[in-house]
């Protein structure tokens, strides 16, 4: 049987810390992650997926990941059910994570930057590692051309094919 869960979200609050009575960490939090479509109203609306996460990992990311941050996280699902003060019968589902990701710079989050990744700018990447600082940022800088009709192997000329030089 399969049950994976992969999941990109933000962080709805900060990660609650508590500890078993055998002193095993478990952290949990909610993620709320978007739908991949939008409602009537044109607005896209967001799944909030509770999630346990159990042992180092939980304190990993009690200590690094803030109300907001943008994380990555794979497990799986699971289901429980207990009997509440009232007697009556509570069913839970709940993603266990194995692991986590953080998908973005402190810095970039603080900024007001989305999409995570790489930014020249923030302070953590522009550190100096022995080399020249200024030719480092500067270089960073440089965007290069992804587009659909760039060839990056033509030194900006185009090429010109035949139907000969063709193998099919």
């Amino acid at each position: 049987m399969i049950n994976n869960v992969v999941l990109v979200g933000r962080l709805t609050k900060d990660v609650e810390l508590r500890y078993t009575p055998a002193n095993q960490a478990v952290a949990t939090f909610t993620l709320a992650v978007n739908r991949t479509f939008k409602n009537a109203n044109g607005e896209r609306e967001a799944d909030f997926i509770n999630i346990v996460i159990w042992r180092q990992a939980a304190e990993n990311l009690a200590n690094w990941a803030k109300k907001g941050a943008l994380l990555g996280v794979t497990g799986r699902i699971q289901t429980r059910n207990y009997e509440n003060a009232q007697g009556q019968r509570v069913y839970v589902t709940e993603v266990v994570a194995d692991n986590f990701q953080m998908l973005e710079s402190r810095a970039a989050r603080d900024n007001g930057q989305s999409g995570g990744g790489y930014t020249p700018t923030s302070q953590a990447n522009t550190s100096n590692f022995g080399g020249n600082q200024a030719s480092q940022t500067q270089a960073s800088s440089q965007t290069p051309d992804f587009g659909r009709d760039s060839d990056p192997f033509s030194g900006g000329t185009p090429m010109n094919l035949s139907d000969d030089d063709l193998p099919f």
